[in-house]
């Protein structure tokens, strides 16, 4: 008698709990305008056609260059947002893309745009492979292995002579009118980011994601809860990699030539981080916001400033200012504060 109370009592708590978390669901929904994201990618893929009323290739590369940010910094929001690890060698993935695609490309005349997910996987096995390694240890150990990673990877493309060392590789451009040349790239750019963004939501809201949001708030019990917290993290550094290779994969076409000191720098992985930490850690649009602030800001104090250390030094202390007073980011703070607008609500 006491066991069928007991199992009555357990499965009235979970309706219950259903109920309540269906109800949340519903809530969400309300507040989420699922619609903007969509609106704003159909801007996206019609703004080309400004260039039948004139030259606005400046224009298109702005989008191009804020697109793949915003890919990588999704991307690395898997592994540094949802997970917590922070890591500061993911441009050793965009250099590992960019090279196996521009390599095929260069031998083999294969557009980038088509073999750009191939140097994703490559990129995500290495990704998988380091992961192993690397996530054994956590905090400011793990954020100085990246870094070693990085450093390790740069001394191997400057000597190693096939990819063309330190001098790098010129790769051969597209046949198109210059008006038109940077369209394929455009496109591409656009789909990865779209597609990574839409990737990461997926990825938020599934077992997995919620597996991954156990271990940044706290590893330990995730563990004890019976989550196999390396397989987790682990899988969040092959995912986070896989977005970053697509990107440079597209990225060494476009720029025509892979050389070293383009993708294995350091500056290209704390763009991620600040990006990231800017627009909201382990928010949807935390990213995409970052990546279009920070591109905004550096393309500002570049013409206001010029291109010396001066404009730096401008962007870092708006980027300051903005973390005081949005601690957790943009997004994340209007979202605790409930002044999140339905535009931003993506997660």
């Amino acid at each position: 008698m006491t066991v069928t109370l007991q199992q009555s009592s357990a499965s009235s708590v979970l309706k219950a709990r259903r109920a309540h978390n269906e109800k949340l669901a519903r809530k969400a929904d309300q507040t989420r305008a699922t619609w903007f994201p969509l609106a704003l990618l159909a801007i996206l893929v019609a703004l080309p056609l400004l260039q039948f009323v004139g030259n606005y290739n400046y224009v298109l590369h702005l989008v191009l260059f804020t697109a793949s940010y915003v890919a990588m910094a999704s991307g690395w929001n898997i592994l540094g947002g949802f997970a917590g690890y922070v890591s500061l060698g993911h441009s050793v993935f965009f250099g590992v893309g960019g090279y196996f695609a521009g390599m095929l490309l260069a031998r083999y005349g294969i557009s980038t745009i088509i073999t750009a997910p191939l140097a994703g996987l490559v990129a995500a096995v290495l990704g998988y492979l380091i992961g192993l390694i690397t996530l054994k240890v956590r905090g400011p150990s793990f954020i100085i292995s990246s870094i070693a990673l990085l450093m390790i990877a740069r001394i191997l493309f400057d000597n190693w002579e096939f990819v063309g060392g330190a001098n790098g590789l010129t790769l051969p451009t597209n046949d198109l009118p210059v008006q038109w040349a940077k369209l394929p790239y455009y496109y591409a750019m656009i789909a990865i980011a779209a597609f990574t963004v839409w990737a990461t939501y997926r990825i938020k809201h599934s077992k997995f994601g919620l597996g991954l949001r156990a271990i940044s708030k706290d590893e330990i019990k995730a563990e004890s809860a019976g989550i196999d917290t390396r397989f987790y993290k682990v899988m969040a550094f092959a995912f986070s990699a896989f977005f970053v290779g697509m990107t440079g994969a597209v990225w060494g076409e476009y720029l025509t030539y892979l050389r070293p000191n383009i993708f294995l720098l350091i500056l290209v992985s704390a763009n991620l981080v600040l990006m990231s930490i800017l627009g909201g850690k382990g928010t949807i649009a935390g990213p995409v916001v970052g990546a279009i602030l920070i591109v905004a800001l550096n393309e500002f104090f570049v013409a206001t400033m010029g291109a010396s250390e001066i404009n730096i030094l401008g962007t870092g202390l708006v980027m300051a200012v903005g973390l005081i007073f949005f601690p957790l980011g943009l997004i994340g703070t209007l979202a605790k504060k409930g002044k999140l607008p339905r535009v931003l609500n993506w997660d």
